[in-house]
């Protein structure tokens, strides 16, 4: 440590002769003011975090230098539809198995990212079980039921959910009740157990009923008015928040927080205890520390600490960044807490109940974040009125049948 902290021309040297690791994190991690609680602690180490705009930025820039052998941060964020793929990628990651951490994630969290020989490539950060974020405004304004015990008995099922939207839409015209048909469709999507992929991993997307039926009807309620025909995450998308552009969302943990950036000023954001069709999971990741960096040592430290649940329960008062580390769930300060911007609903207590409910979780190998792709494109493509429904549909066949 005491050299490589003196080699001065370095890149993980700081002019102050510190070790320098960096986070490369996207969306939001509530990782901003714990990282300055771990610089505060150090004498020798100095973090610094970097942070995409979007998955997708951070997921480019992962692969290419990941490629390439060279340019990663010290600890790389990934999202779990990207796991399978980098798990057979998994000798470009430090092994971060580790007695110290054993039982402290979810089994099945720990397990997805543990490879055949035993090897853990990644430390469980959040997961995303999910409810439905509404504006209360809004339906008030729509002459629809605001208090969210109420809400939450529109949205038992998806064609309750849709049927609660054509009834908005027609009341309120000019705000569209989800905000993009994308994301509709991605809840959806991780309510199937093999939807893209078999459980050997043979791509069955093209001959699964249940993608073409997930396809089919959020193409077909864009025209009806329930979707802003926008990209999640795109800068539009973002903008919708500010001016009144939709109504609900499916609204895993992790998205608390976004919300609450976009949304910024906004009043009536509230969240109901429900998800139509039962339970969703949506999200969730992991920290990494690639192979190539210079300071492995310290970077697992740094991620064993920032995913011990004491640091992930502030993250979840930062973020609302739902944990997945066995004592962080049964937390009181989880369980009893509340967010003051979703009208002090109990967020801790809603999102427990919502994990509770999951039965099982959606398989994604290696190829599920090629074809999620694919398929949102296609699904966008409907919405910008550049291909109808039929001639989307038969452009993903030909990406699948190109990916394998």
């Amino acid at each position: 440590m005491t050299a490589a902290a003196c080699g001065g021309d370095s890149e993980g040297a700081s002019e102050d002769g510190k070790i320098k690791l960096t986070v490369a994190t996207f969306n939001e991690f509530g990782y901003e003011e714990l990282i300055e609680e771990y610089n505060a602690m150090q004498d020798e180490v100095v973090v610094e975090q970097k942070k995409a705009g979007t998955a997708n930025e951070h997921q480019d820039n992962l692969y290419t230098k990941l490629a390439a052998g060279s340019g990663l941060s010290d600890i790389e964020a990934i999202e779990v539809d990207w796991l399978a793929a980098l798990m057979e990628e998994s000798d470009a990651f430090v092994d971060l198995s580790d007695p110290e951490v054993e039982g402290r994630w979810l089994d099945w969290k720990t397990e997805a990212a543990t490879t055949e020989d035993g090897a853990l490539i990644g430390y469980g950060t959040d997961i995303g079980p999910e409810g439905i974020c509404y504006r209360a405004d809004l339906f008030e304004k729509a002459g629809m039921p605001t208090d969210r015990e109420e809400v939450a008995k529109l949205f038992t099922s998806w064609d309750d959910y849709f049927q609660a939207g054509r009834d908005f839409v027609k009341k309120v015209p000019d705000v569209a009740w989800y905000d993009a048909s994308g994301a509709t469709a991605q809840a959806m999507i991780n309510q199937v157990e093999y939807s893209f992929e078999d459980q050997d991993n043979t791509v069955i997307a093209a001959d699964n009923p249940e993608v073409k039926e997930v396809f089919d009807t959020v193409t077909s309620l864009a025209d009806e008015g329930l979707s802003t025909r926008l990209v999640q995450w795109s800068e539009d998308w973002t903008a919708t928040f500010q001016n009144d552009g939709f109504a609900t969302m499916a609204c895993p943990g992790w998205m608390l927080g976004v919300i609450e950036g976009n949304a910024e000023g906004v009043e009536g954001w509230d969240i109901a205890n429900a998800f139509p069709g039962g339970a969703g999971l949506w999200g969730g990741s992991y920290l990494t520390v690639p192979v190539q960096g210079e300071h492995p040592e310290e970077a697992q430290a740094l991620a064993e600490w920032l995913t011990a649940p004491e640091q992930q329960i502030k993250a979840f008062e930062a973020k609302g960044t739902f944990p997945s580390q066995n004592d962080a769930l049964a937390d009181p300060v989880l369980l009893e807490s509340t967010n003051a911007f979703f009208n002090d609903a109990p967020t801790g207590q809603i999102l427990a109940e919502r994990a509770e409910a999951i039965e099982f979780i959606p398989h994604k190998g290696p190829k599920f974040a090629d074809i999620n792709t694919a398929f949102q494109q296609a699904i966008q493509r409907v919405d910008e009125g550049k291909e109808s429904a039929d001639e989307a549909w038969q452009s993903f066949l030909a990406d699948v049948e190109r990916l394998g």
